[in-house]
């Protein structure tokens, strides 16, 4: 379990295609050294397990289906990712429950200033869309964030700088592919309604 709340922003050292299928991603940042095996480390909002720390390094095994259904699929050295390691009993809860399983790609449609301010927004399926609310949180790359508002074909956000110094979101593009996770409760609240 995640809070959505990016530490950091860390560095692609290496991917590579595994044998049989999926590859092995090396992260570099100074989070990483306090990682152990097995520890679980959000990586563009998805939840990923260390197998193989070293340093500031850490790697992980990626499914074929990961990289299908993921953004990680598009990675390579040099490339950015938001990190954040697994919520503990005793840290505080900001952000929203975040499980690092995500549900699909939307794409930036805009990222930019508006006025003083920085938009984003985001074109997503109407499966995705249906989960979303004014109002509501959403994860986007691991981040928690607000949605200001429902726009055709997507959502809107709007960005305050602290999330602009410590995502990766600055680098991002019109086109870019980004993870989404929508909010567990509306997944729940449509299950009990017998709405799926």
């Amino acid at each position: 379990m995640f809070t959505g709340l990016v530490q950091g922003a860390a560095k692609v050292a290496d991917i590579s295609t595994r044998e049989g299928g999926g590859a092995r991603l090396t992260l570099s940042h100074p989070l990483l050294s306090s990682a152990k095996p097995g520890d679980s480390i959000a990586t563009n909002g998805c939840c990923l397990t260390v197998v193989d720390p070293k340093g500031h390094e850490a790697s992980f095994d990626l499914l074929a289906e990961t990289l299908r259904l993921t953004n990680l699929g598009d990675l390579q050295p040099g490339s950015v990712v938001n990190i954040e390691p697994s919520l503990l009993p005793t840290d505080r809860m900001g952000g929203h429950f975040v499980t690092g399983h995500i549900d699909g790609c939307g794409e930036v449609a805009f990222f930019g200033q508006d006025g003083a301010d920085w938009r984003l927004d985001i074109s997503a399926s109407e499966t995705f869309l249906r989960h979303i609310v004014r109002k509501g949180c959403v994860a986007v790359d691991g981040m928690s964030l607000t949605v200001a508002d429902l726009i055709p074909g997507g959502f809107r956000i709007w960005i305050i700088p602290h999330t602009l110094e410590v995502t990766n979101l600055a680098r991002r593009k019109v086109g870019d592919r980004v993870n989404l996770e929508s909010d567990l409760l509306a997944k729940y609240a449509e299950k009990l309604l017998g709405k799926d």
